[in-house]
């Protein structure tokens, strides 16, 4: 075997391997979220709490003074109005607002060592979480 066919064949196998592993990034894009994978991505830090609700729950991470929150639908799959708020004492809320399938969020603001205010919503359930985190 000559050496311009050894490199045509280890072409094919690169370009066919970078083909498998864009098709299965797509896939996992598009297919249905873990949920707790999805919205971890999505916020930095650690989880410091989960407030549930009727219709879905809020995930609440900080990270070095900033909390992270994102309103996740119990039953992700169909376009349906989405909330979430996050509130440092002493500030004005940071919203994310919309119809959304899977998510609201995320939204961040710098708290330090503050109390934040919590909100979220899917459909008609909602939670408020009041301050937490002093």
């Amino acid at each position: 075997m000559d050496s311009g066919a050894i490199d045509r064949r280890f072409r094919r196998r690169g370009v066919l391997g970078t083909a498998v592993l864009t098709a299965a990034a797509l896939l996992a894009l598009a297919g249905p979220g873990t949920g707790t994978a999805e919205a971890a991505s999505l916020c930095p830090g650690r989880k410091v709490r989960t407030l549930p609700f009727s219709t879905g729950d809020v995930r609440v991470y900080k990270n070095r003074g900033y909390v992270c929150a994102v309103t996740v639908a119990e039953r992700p799959g169909t376009r349906r109005s989405m909330y979430v708020s996050v509130q440092a004492r002493g500030s004005r809320p940071v919203r994310d607002s919309g119809r959304y399938v899977h998510h609201a969020g995320p939204v961040t603001v710098h708290a330090g060592h503050r109390c934040v205010w919590i909100k979220g919503a899917v459909g008609s359930g909602s939670v408020s979480s009041g301050w937490i985190l002093c």
